[in-house]
């Protein structure tokens, strides 16, 4: 079997985000790591819409993120730790819209190791100098300079190095022009390491040491070190030289503290926390992520608490001696991975979970009447500070970036009958967990609907002049009128346009500088500027059927057959070429491409016949009309479309990406490719490309688009010509970030469309359905699935679907949290303590507090679920519509029990026909040590519509239930290390059978036909038949490696796919040798484990792919994703991505991606220095699975780097860019 690897989703979660003017302009952009990818985003300053401009896998796992900018410079560059044992310096080009390594250093091995450098990084503000820190023992600094060609270059490493020293942080300290400077949280651990009573350990302290940097000898000097009252856990640098007073801000458990070296003496403060909060008052409360801002003259920091809560930090100087911290409590967003304040007054906040956001500051909060705390008040040792949290005030939210990270499990099913599956995924931590049902489609939102008097046939748009901005008029076209509408603060009808109304237009147009044109069955009318009319007559009783017009040309077709082309000469007349050309068969659609940039005409005209050919037409005047070239179709033409595509041009008015200068095929370098886009009465859609020159058609591309005849419309998305194609769904071919795209939208059928521009939608449709005129904009272009999101109160951990109704249920755990009762008597118990702690004279208002504070609910999803403590869990069972996301019923646990497992299952003893729910769940379960009051399963009754659910019993068990599976009628449970066969009793369940020598913990359960896969928390898979006769469970074959395994899907009865907690995926299977029949031993006494081999059983099942995903895969299904499209291995991570492996059907397939795959590594190897080879094989050695994501990215790299491989390859780029199409939209899209 040989797969290979196609990401459909890129991960969405965000690990790194960073803040600069990576493409030199004033713009500023946010760069984000995504664990193994980089992504580039701009927020566009007018609409506050983020912009992705590009984004590149880099094949290896980064560990840290800067950037940095030379003294003097105006662009940034980008330095970035990864685990490829090498620094790397990336510049972005703009206008070959993609990131370049400008530096690549060796210093270590690859890996992510303890003493390679690449975890931590520190940047001096000055851009002179970066360290380079491992989380033990070994820092790296190097110096920055340029030289004469004023590029950029870096010096050998200096070594500061410090055995049995651990690192916590590392930040580059901001000294002005002084020799830089860097601040590190360290720990000694020697003393530690070598007292084996563990004293040592308690009184370790942590260190803040600074290394200085001598620029003028060259090495590196441990300047100061100091040991630290309490455990920090990051730094923030503090703006020095002529701006600030330079320092470090010391974020740790409950303190805020200020250190500088000279006689500056410690300024701290205490971390305020929520009044009235119901967290477990023995926690401790850390800043989390901090964001500066700083201008010429003033400079603020926003730090973030675990809780979400962001303060201001201002300090008050004297003489550049710091003498107060002084906080105030600014806003609450989700709790944040990074955040960078932009110099447009936007805050960028990277989620841990769940969507990113983007923020507008609206108010510093200087002026409001919020309380300010400061370190110069008095307090007792260990008392803080109180505030109360409220809605958004300083922050306006003005874009939201999707996000699925992180994602617990997901199913590919199709339970809304659309034809195309959706996929159903549970994601998100937390009062923050959402269902999310992705579909394959972009987005639309509408932004008018409005009734029509009748329905119409077809809408056009037209300016009044070629260098208008906006259109002018919207025409919609009636069976036996046409309508002419105005555009501009609202759409109203106008008479007094020229265009005749009392009939039916075929098309109208802009013509020349400031004409239209509208051509009807009787004629054509040239509307001139100062509302003269020209008309031109169909002669006799012959009537225009088909026409085809752009901004010069006009041609038309007399009843079926006979062409008639029209010109507009210098003075604005249109002229019919003398000839007319009488075509072999009826004429079934035309299209004429735009006249391109400084030329008199557009050359080419193609028609579709009714003998199922299209025929490209010369419009050379030289000799009009004559055929060029033909093509025979496998159905008649629908529809034609001429458009240029792959390049586009820098359009900012639009917000779009530069992608200026994208180097193309056909010779020029701005110059896209003319392709001809041809709609079938079948519903395929065929994509050619048109030779400029002679006029030939070559390479084609075919897609199913739906059961309707495929309609072709030209618009424009993002400054480029896009085809809007309408079958029984409407599709957007477009061309973004160096490739093609063809994807649905997700909207009703429309049935006529037009491309749409006005002041309030600069980019927009509009669109006809049924007797509705629709204006609709595309957002979120280069998105693969549009999604619907239905809210969830705890973590979701697993879910089943009902199959006779398709609704879900979902079982939602959450640690370190309360069940609604628990909160309720909580909040009881704290308002009670208000009351009877008042006094005499308070008595009346504290009653009034604490009434008003069991009545105050803070929406959980923005202000975060209280923390309860270690060992609490709060549990849920909940059924779900996911149609209308309504909730049918959900069924709470009591406190502290967790839902460990679920299963949906048939009992054939209970011969009612009806599911039952299995549910496994844990009792006081503390994860570190794992200890537990033992679980139990209990047994819901599902009623045959899944609108209520019946509690039958509970059984206890005295180990967790840590997986449980439906098998012929009976429940196989995993209850810790045992394997049981329980069955349906009065009371509870009965156990049937067991086996006790799974070796450590049971984590999941698959089952087909009379064989049970049981996967171990860390010793992959085994294999087990269970005898019906003897009623036995017997291991009769397992995996020769550890695998510790998340998710586990059957490909088919002796195959398993298998993915691990390292990010691996690896496919199992028996060989043809292996018996589950263990029969020669019909005695029984010498069991078959006895003789087992390498310590298990006699026969091993053999490994025949594995990869390195590098994302904890969490769901692993078979499914197919596309009408008619053939199964594949669907898969979703923890970082949010999803992908797939796809199966090649002939071994020349594989041959020819292997080759590609080969080329790719040495032509264009990783960003961030890895080695493609080893990343993929960084647990187990790579085995028959090719790198889609490596082999696509042949789509972007230079036109000369793609001819010679091709050569290499004998076969030409066109071709090889088909292949790579093709296997993406056989399985997928």
């Amino acid at each position: 079997m040989y797969l290979y690897n196609l990401t459909l989703q890129k991960g969405t979660g965000v690990t790194h985000a960073v803040h600069g003017n990576f493409s030199g302009g004033k713009q500023q952009e946010v760069l984000l790591s995504r664990g193994k990818s980089l992504e580039l985003l701009r927020p566009d300053p007018n609409t506050g819409k983020v912009h992705t401009l590009m984004s590149t896998e880099i094949f290896g796992c980064i560990r840290a993120l800067m950037a940095f900018r030379l003294t003097g410079g105006t662009k940034d560059y980008i330095v970035v730790g990864s685990d490829s044992g090498r620094i790397v310096i990336l510049e972005f080009n703009p206008t070959k819209n993609s990131l370049e390594k400008v530096h690549q250093e060796t210093f270590g091995k690859s890996g992510c190791r303890r003493i390679v450098p690449g975890q931590y990084f520190a940047i001096d503000p000055k851009g002179r100098a970066v360290m380079i820190g491992a989380v033990e023992k070994q820092k790296l600094a190097y110096i920055m300079n340029r030289d004469a060609q004023a590029r950029l270059t870096i010096s050998s490493p200096l070594e500061a190095h410090k055995s049995n020293a651990l690192t916590y942080h590392m930040v580059g300290v901001d000294v002005g022009f002084d020799n830089p400077m860097f601040a590190c949280l360290e720990i000694d651990y020697e003393e530690a390491d070598l007292d084996p009573s563990g004293d040592a350990a308690q009184r370790t302290q942590q260190t803040l040491t600074f290394y200085e940097l001598d620029l003028g000898l060259n090495h590196v000097v441990r300047k100061y070190s100091e040991p630290l009252e309490e455990h920090a856990n990051f730094l923030v640098s503090v703006p020095g030289g002529n701006d600030g007073p330079s320092g470090v801000l010391i974020c740790s458990e409950n303190y805020l503290t200020y250190k500088n070296l000279g006689d500056q003496h410690d300024i701290r403060c205490p971390i305020p926390r929520r009044r009235n909060d119901l967290d477990d008052p023995e926690r401790g409360m850390i800043f989390i992520c901090s964001a500066t801002h700083r201008t010429k003259s003033m400079y603020f920091f926003l730090l973030q608490t675990e809780q979400g809560d962001i303060f201001k930090i201002t300090l008050e100087t004297d003489d550049d001696v710091v003498s107060e911290i002084k906080l105030k409590y600014f806003d609450t967003v989700p709790p944040a991975t990074a955040m960078c304040v932009l110099k447009t007054g936007f805050l960028f906040v990277a989620s841990e979970f769940g969507n990113h956001y983007l923020y507008q500051i609206a108010h510093l909060g200087d002026d409001d009447d919020e309380p300010e705390f400061s370190s110069a008040m008095p307090l007792e040792e260990g008392e803080t500070f109180f505030f109360a949290p409220r809605a958004l005030k300083n922050l306006v939210l003005v874009d939201e970036l999707p996000s699925f990270a992180p994602i617990i499990t997901s199913q590919v099913a199709d339970l809304a009958n659309e034809d195309t599956p959706q996929l159903y995924v549970l994601c998100g931590r937390g009062p923050r967990s959402t269902l999310r049902v992705l579909r394959h489609g972009l987005e639309v939102s509408e932004m008018a609907v409005s009734e029509l008097p009748g329905n119409p046939n077809a809408v056009w748009t037209v300016k009044k002049r070629a260098d208008d901005e906006f259109d002018a008029y919207i025409i919609v076209s009636f069976v036996n009128a046409t309508l002419v509408l105005s555009i501009g603060e609202t759409v109203e009808e106008v008479t007094d346009s020229g265009f005749l109304g009392t009939t039916p237009t075929l098309c109208c147009a802009a013509l020349g500088d400031d004409a239209l044109v509208q051509v009807y069955p009787d004629g054509i009318r040239h509307i001139r500027s100062d509302k003269r009319v020209n008309e031109w007559k169909a002669p006799g009783k012959k009537s225009i059927t088909k026409c085809a017009v752009n901004q010069r040309q006009v041609v038309i077709t007399l009843s079926g057959r006979e062409l008639v082309y029209f010109e507009m000469d210098p003075t604005g007349e249109l002229n019919e070429y003398t000839e007319r050309s009488e075509m072999p068969a009826e004429i079934m659609c035309m299209a004429l491409g735009t006249v391109p940039e400084g030329e008199q005409r557009s050359w080419f005209l193609a028609v579709g016949l009714a003998d199922n050919t299209v025929r490209i037409l010369s419009l050379d005047p030289n000799n009009c009309l004559s055929p060029c070239s033909m093509q025979a179709l496998p159905s008649p033409a629908e529809s034609l479309c001429l458009v240029e595509m792959g390049h586009t041009e820098s359009t900012t008015s639009a917000g779009g990406p530069l992608d200026d200068d994208v180097p193309q095929r056909s010779g020029g370098s701005n110059k896209g490719t003319i392709y001809l886009n041809i709609g079938l009465s079948n519903g395929v859609l065929l994509r050619t490309v048109l030779d400029p020159v002679s006029g030939d058609l070559a390479d084609t591309r075919t897609r199913y688009l739906g059961s309707r005849p495929v309609k072709l419309f030209r618009i424009r998305m993002q400054g480029a010509e896009a085809v809007l194609a309408m079958s029984s769904r409407t599709w957007l071919s477009y061309y973004h970030q160096n490739r093609f795209h063809l994807t649905p939208l997700s909207y009703e059928t429309l049935e006529y469309a037009s491309g749409f521009s006005s002041e309030q939608c600069s980019e927009g449709i509009v669109a006809i359905s049924t007797n509705t005129l629709r204006i609709l904009a595309l957002e979120k272009l280069g998105a693969v699935f549009n999604q619907v999101a239905f809210p969830l109160q705890f973590t979701p951990r697993t879910f089943a679907i009902h199959p006779d109704t398709g609704r879900m249920l979902i079982a939602e755990t959450d640690h370190n949290a309360y069940t609604e009762e628990t909160k309720n008597a909580r909040k009881e118990q704290m308002a009670e303590e208000m009351r009877s702690a008042a006094g005499e004279e308070e008595r009346d208002l504290a009653k009034e507090m604490a009434n008003a504070f069991i009545n105050e609910v803070l929406p959980e999803d923005v202000f975060s679920a209280p923390k309860a403590g270690l060992g609490l869990w709060a549990s849920q069972i909940r059924c779900l519509d996911a149609m209308h996301g309504q909730t049918m019923f959900t069924i709470p646990l009591t406190q502290n029990e967790a839902i460990m497992s679920m299963a949906l299952l048939k009992f054939s003893i209970a011969a009612d026909n009806r599911y039952y729910l299995a549910v496994g769940i844990a009792k006081d379960l503390q994860l570190n040590p794992r200890i537990s009051q033992g679980g139990c399963i209990d047994v819901y009754k599902i009623d045959p519509t899944c609108s209520s659910i019946e509690f039958m019993h509970r059984t206890e068990t005295e180990d967790i239930p840590g997986a449980l599976c439906g098998f012929q009628g009976r429940l196989l449970a995993g209850c810790g290390r045992m394997l049981r066969i329980y069955d349906l009793g009065k009371k509870k369940l009965l156990r049937k059978c067991e086996n006790k020598h799974i070796p450590y913990q049971i984590v999941n359960i698959q089952a087909m036909g009379h064989r049970v896969y049981v996967s171990d928390v860390q010793e992959s898979v085994f294999f087990i038949r269970y005898r019906r006769a003897e009623n036995q469970l017997i291991i009769f074959a397992d995996d020769t490696h550890p695998r510790w395994v998340t998710a586990t899907t059957l490909l088919d009865y002796d195959t398993i796919a298998i993915a691990d907690k390292f990010g691996n995926l690896s496919i199992q299977r028996l060989p043809h040798a292996v018996t589950d029949d263990v029969d020669d031993d019909p005695t029984g006494t010498k069991s078959l484990w006895d003789r087992g081999l390498l310590s298990g059983a006699s026969q091993k099942s053999e490994n025949i792919c594995s990869f390195h995903v590098g994302e904890i895969i969490m769901s692993l299904q078979k499914a197919t994703l596309i009408p008619g499209g053939s199964e594949a291995l669907i898969y979703a991570t923890l970082s949010g991505t999803v992908g797939a492996f796809v199966p090649f059907t002939s071994r020349e397939d594989y041959d020819f991606f292997q080759h590609l795959e080969m080329h790719m590594r040495n032509e264009n190897p990783p960003l961030c220095g890895r080695d493609h080879l080893s990343y993929r094989s960084s647990y187990y050695p790579v085995k028959n699975v090719l790198d889609g994501d490596l082999c696509e990215q042949y789509l972007s790299i230079e036109a000369a780097k793609q001819k010679s491989i091709a050569s290499d390859m004998f076969r030409t780029p066109n071709q090889i860019c088909k292949k790579l199409e093709d296997i993406r939209t056989r399985y997928a899209f």
